[in-house]
């Protein structure tokens, strides 16, 4: 069984139910477990939430432990950022780069170093809003930084930003998420869209590292097998 863990803020968030991790809520995550489950089968994955409303870096650098190092997944999303903008924008006090970038590169390090998870990054990502189009003095150094380290650290990548772009020349923003930060069906279809296509290469290399493991372990059980009949022909010509 293959685990997911899907992790950042409200946009992962959804509306989980906090008092099951297994929640997907109702965003991008639950369209990706509909679309995996209906590829691969439910018994093939454990699927969990632990995106939290209001999250910034330092929130996740601050849980990392407990709700991604302990949980040892097979695969680890993070979309995270754009609150680290919106929580500093009344003032334009915006979070320094270097700070930004210490947070999320601590989560990356971790999880190389302590789990054996492959690394998805979606970027954090702002739709063309009036009262938000300012956050851009700020959210594009940021999205920056996330593609640097995403070259880095990362086993796939979702370019958000980029793909709202992309999607505006054909659809309006209040069919993708009216506020331009959280995403309504369309959006989150969207987002999950392009997640599923990023993440089956990793999935597909995992279950054939699986295979390898099962074949070398039927290997060495047949080998033992092999060895104590082998074994037992010789003590009965002694």
């Amino acid at each position: 069984m293959i685990k997911i863990l899907f992790q950042g803020d409200s946009i992962t968030d959804a509306g989980r139910d906090y008092f099951d991790s297994h929640n997907m809520g109702f965003g991008y995550p639950m369209y990706v477990k509909q679309m995996l489950c209906e590829k691969y089968g439910e018994d093939k994955f454990e699927f969990v939430n632990l995106g939290i409303s209001g999250n910034q870096t330092y929130c996740l650098k601050n849980r990392w432990q407990k709700d991604c190092i302990d949980i040892q997944p097979d695969i680890v999303s993070i979309m995270i950022g754009i609150n680290d903008v919106w929580s500093r924008c009344a003032e334009r006090n915006w979070l320094e780069n270097e700070v930004f970038e210490s947070n999320y590169r601590y989560l990356l390090e971790q999880i190389k170093e302590k789990t054996k998870a492959k690394i998805l990054i979606l970027e954090p990502y702002l739709l063309p809003v009036e009262d938000k189009l300012y956050f851009r003095e700020d959210l594009n150094g940021k999205i920056d930084i996330v593609r640097k380290l995403a070259r880095e650290y990362a086993d796939a990548y979702v370019p958000t930003d980029g793909l709202f772009a992309a999607a505006l020349l054909h659809s309006d923003i209040p069919s993708l998420g009216g506020d331009g930060v959280h995403p309504i069906e369309g959006g989150c279809k969207l987002i999950a869209k392009h997640y599923y296509e990023a993440v089956i290469p990793l999935i597909e290399s995992l279950k054939f590292v699986v295979i390898i493991l099962l074949t070398v372990r039927q290997a060495s059980r047949l080998s033992k097998k092999r060895f104590a009949r082998l074994h037992i022909l010789k003590a009965s010509h002694i």
